[in-house]
């Protein structure tokens, strides 16, 4: 069990305590993860806002807006582990009555598919939502041609949970209830609020006065923003971006939805926000986030989790608008004053087959230094500059696991006495010295040599 000392646990109150009082939210509540676990947990205000009103806890409902998608998108990931789609599918292929049918699912779950972000019917979050007939009835169109740029779409995930429920049999709810919740345990995750839940209310801007908002079913709309959650039954779904799935996903596919794929933030020479297959990715000073936020008339959410150490936050509060930075102030609270550890070096005697590989190696003139990774693989130079890259063995070899050679396979070829004489790379080859005359290299060998 993960405990946190008890003044780091002060000063994530106390910051929970500044954010509800100086944002004037009614109430507010956070939950941190760590290894896997929950390691703290707050509250603060009261559920309707009143001095004498019911003390939120972390058991209390609030709704969660978008974080919804991300449980369609690791739904559909799914189906496609279980072979009923492909990502690279049209969405006409399986719902042959939409008519942007060209549009794909990868599309969909990246935003990029360039359709429109809402409907153009009344406001889907504050009035009751319709059928999936009347939902492709207010899509006239794309806005973007698909695959060309980020475009935020409510409509496209509203589209998702239809594919989710065409394919399993079921409402997507159903789907997503009986496939992630029930396995992970998040049985206070529901699709319409279940008591202790908090009221959405909107506070108003100068003046300290709350107004009711409206909630209802959003129906076909619902997969875009419907869920309610609390506190401790998020903080399981921050401990699965983290890693812990606990077998309702497989890994690979939990890390190949967490690429990022679509760029929304183009205002620096670093890329500052991303979408992968249905997650949020940050790049905050190189150190990378995952996640999702959530918002609906009288509610606000965000779920963040550092990809390189797993720990992971929620917050979720019932204002309309509001809430400051205590999402990610909190989870930097808790990097600086209680750092993860690195896991302690050790010898790892399976390396010792791939000794021979070790050391130098030239693609033409470039040189490059194989070196073995504690985690099985290798690395060919250093990733992230130029060429370098990390590989890892598969069935065939090895497999390129980021930079140019993502994905691309890799084979050792030895010579008569065993000894690694090429790489080959895709069509490139590497060996041992510069344009090795001992070996093959592609275009031959000058007949003069270096000269």
């Amino acid at each position: 069990m993960t405990s946190l000392d008890p003044t780091t646990t002060a000063a994530l109150d106390r910051r929970l305590a500044v954010e509800q009082s100086t944002q004037r939210l009614p109430s507010v509540v956070a939950a941190v993860v760590r290894a896997g676990e929950l390691v703290w947990a707050g509250a603060v205000g009261a559920v309707d806002g009143r001095p004498d009103g019911a003390p939120a806890t972390p058991d209390t409902q609030y709704r969660i807006g978008s974080i919804s998608k991300t449980f369609v998108a690791v739904e559909v990931m799914r189906l496609r582990d279980e072979g009923l789609l492909s990502i690279a599918d049209t969405i006409g292929a399986h719902l042959p009555e939409v008519p942007f049918g060209h549009v794909t699912i990868a599309q969909l779950l990246t935003h990029t598919s360039g359709l429109q972000a809402e409907t153009d019917g009344d406001w889907w979050e504050r009035t009751a939502g319709g059928s999936w007939a009347d939902l492709l009835s207010t899509v006239p169109g794309l806005r973007f041609t698909p695959g060309t740029a980020f475009h935020y779409s409510n409509v496209g995930y509203g589209v998702l949970g239809e594919l989710v429920a065409r394919l399993r049999g079921r409402p997507w709810q159903d789907a997503v209830r009986d496939g992630i919740l029930t396995p992970l345990g998040m049985h206070r995750t529901t699709t319409r609020p279940v008591a202790p839940s908090a009221p959405g209310l909107a506070v108003h801007p100068l003046a300290d006065l709350l107004h009711a908002e409206p909630e209802h079913d959003a129906v076909s709309m619902a997969p875009a923003g419907q869920l309610w959650s609390t506190a401790a039954d998020l903080s399981t779904w921050a401990a699965f971006l983290g890693g812990r799935t606990q077998g309702v996903l497989a890994d690979e596919t939990l890390a190949e939805m967490l690429r990022p794929v679509a760029v929304n933030d183009l205002a620096g020479a670093a890329w500052g926000g991303a979408h992968g297959l249905g997650w949020q990715m940050w790049n905050v000073d190189g150190r990378r986030y995952a996640g999702h936020g959530g918002s609906m008339p009288g509610f606000l959410a965000g779920l963040r989790v550092d990809v390189e150490s797993g720990d992971g936050i929620v917050l979720m509060t019932n204002a309309t608008s509001g809430l400051g930075t205590a999402t990610t102030d909190l989870l930097d609270l808790l990097r600086e004053r209680e750092p993860v550890s690195p896991a302690p070096w050790h010898a790892d005697a399976s390396q010792a087959p791939a000794l021979d590989l070790v050391g130098p190696w030239f693609w033409g003139t470039y040189a490059f230094t194989l070196s073995l990774d504690g985690d099985g693989g290798f690395r060919l130079g250093e990733p992230g500059q130029g060429r370098g890259a990390r590989f890892r063995r598969d069935d065939q070899g090895w497999v390129g696991l980021d930079g140019y050679y993502r994905g691309e396979p890799l084979r050792v070829e030895r010579d008569a006495a065993g000894r690694p004489a090429r790489l080959v790379l895709a069509s490139f080859v590497f060996t041992r010295t510069p344009y090795d005359p001992t070996v093959e290299v592609p275009g031959g060998i000058d007949e003069h040599g270096w000269h």
